[in-house]
């Protein structure tokens, strides 16, 4: 087990644009944003994340899930840091996630995360 101590949690609230195209955008980038979570997850900077679906989207086929958004952990230094590695996402850049809307905030996890790989 590392000595070192575990850096700041922050909970990171991203919904989607609404618009007509925001699904097609999503789908369209989605692998290479899941190319950059698996390297955050080997970096121990993404602690837990996931797309928010519609509640119709729970027992739908894969090809007929709607994804409204998307919520992650991270650690992080400070909000700053966190916010930049945000903003370089390929869901932020090519407007997949409502930069209005998006919410960084820390977060004191009453439970534990799973356990980094090694």
């Amino acid at each position: 087990m590392s000595s070192t101590p575990s850096l700041p949690k922050f909970i990171v609230w991203a919904p989607d644009y609404a618009d007509e195209g925001a699904l097609q955008r999503r789908l369209a980038v989605r692998p290479a944003h899941l190319e950059n979570i698996k390297k955050l997850i080997s970096q121990g900077i993404l602690r837990l994340g996931g797309g928010f679906m519609t509640p119709e989207s729970v027992n739908a086929a894969a090809a007929d899930k709607k994804f409204l958004g998307s919520c992650i952990i991270y650690e992080g230094e400070n909000i700053d840091v966190v916010r930049k590695i945000v903003e370089d996402d390929i869901y932020y850049k090519t407007d997949v996630w409502d930069k209005e809307k998006l919410v960084i905030l820390p977060i004191a996890l009453a439970t534990d995360l799973p356990p980094m790989s090694s």
